[in-house]
């Protein structure tokens, strides 16, 4: 795929920086969140899974411990280069733009820790769903975990800066032409470097309207990892179950 200016994501999520800064959202917050869908959605242990966008695999992991079979995809080669060593007989992973179907159907598609909206046109955005869509089997389900835009403008914390192991980290947050916006300053070994997260600020009304474009329908929400009722003005996170 050829790099632009506008896909943030291939160089932010290629950089050890993205690591460091998230080095707090580890294996034990994973198998927390894990365990919590697994027994609200009674998750039988001979489904298979598809962690789509999953990163260095930390989800896809501990679900294979438990006896699931997961495929992990992401765009990151550098991600999936990572989560290869820990590949397994139920567990294996593979670069892949999920704009677009793989050829397997699955029980359980998971797409979690806001990893949905990065792309600026509505038709990107609602390719993944499609895709999510056509990888589906005819009874599975399907989990997105995506911020609460409400909540996020309403507590936005504008500026923040953060030193993790000598390295300074400088982070703006703002709106801009309907992305949530995350500039990413960073200084380190007197060099500074530039990222930026870019996010679509889809409200549950908007993918109430891209899943009935595609004929799916929302059966669960909740409104945090807890897998509390979802509010739209106090809960952090919008976690949807569509099928």
């Amino acid at each position: 795929m050829t790099k632009n200016k506008s896909e943030w994501y291939l160089d932010w999520f290629n950089s050890p920086f993205y690591h460091q800064l998230y080095k707090e959202r580890d294996y034990s917050e994973a198998t927390f969140f894990m365990n919590n869908l697994i027994k609200h959605l009674e998750i039988r242990k001979d489904s298979n899974a598809l962690d789509l966008a999953c990163g260095r695999g930390r989800y896809s992991q501990y679900l294979s411990t438990l006896g699931y079979k997961v495929t992990g995809v992401d765009i990151s080669k550098d991600n999936i280069a990572e989560a290869k060593k820990n590949e397994s007989n139920n567990l294996n992973y593979i670069i892949h733009d999920m704009r677009h179907p793989l050829s397997q159907k699955f029980d359980l598609i998971l797409n979690l820790f806001t990893s949905f909206g990065y792309y600026k046109t509505d038709a990107d955005n609602l390719s993944v769903i499609k895709s999510i869509k056509s990888n589906l089997k005819t009874n599975g389900i399907a989990v997105i975990d995506f911020l609460n835009i409400n909540y996020v403008l309403n507590n936005l914390v504008e500026k923040e800066e953060k030193i993790i192991n000598n390295t300074e980290f400088i982070i703006k947050r703002y709106l801009e032409d309907d992305m949530l916006v995350k500039s990413i300053s960073i200084t380190h070994e007197n060099k500074i470097h530039h990222f930026k997260e870019e996010v679509k600020s889809y409200r549950i009304e908007d993918f109430l309207s891209m899943f009935e474009k595609l004929n799916l329908k929302l059966i669960k929400t909740y409104g945090d990892y807890k897998l509390n009722a979802f509010n739209k003005e106090s809960s952090p996170r919008l976690i949807m179950v569509v099928k």
